[in-house]
């Protein structure tokens, strides 16, 4: 029986911050991580984007046997971030098997939207 709960590499091909939002929700995205584990996960992520070199190798670490909601506008690396606006894409990469999910919340109506999905295991 495979006891294996989750991976350790994972994509996530859409990515936008949008630069508007309506209202007092600001529009924004997030890579859900959850390690089932009881040690730690050293996470490495990187953002690729259409017209300009990635930002590789973000550290992050998610404690065993919890879950940690990583907005992509606070990631960053050497005073780089992702800008809104563009479209990027993710990698996530794991010493530990984890699960990634990715949402966004779309403000630019006044009708939100939320989009919710599951990163792309690479086994």
């Amino acid at each position: 029986m495979n006891t294996r709960k989750g991976e350790m590499h994972w994509i996530i091909p859409d990515g936008f911050i949008p630069p508007l939002s309506s209202g007092e929700q600001l529009s924004h995205e997030s890579i859900c991580i959850l390690n089932l584990n009881e040690h730690e996960a050293k996470l490495s992520i990187s953002i690729y984007f259409e017209d300009r070199k990635p930002i590789e190798k973000i550290p992050v670490t998610v404690q065993g046997k919890r879950s940690n909601h990583l907005r992509t506008s606070s990631l960053e690396l050497n005073g780089d971030s992702i800008p809104v606006g563009v479209p990027y894409s993710i990698e996530v990469e794991s010493d530990i098997p984890i699960i990634v999910q990715y949402s966004r919340l779309d403000s630019t109506q006044s009708q939100l939207a939320l989009m919710s999905t599951m990163g792309y295991p690479l086994k």
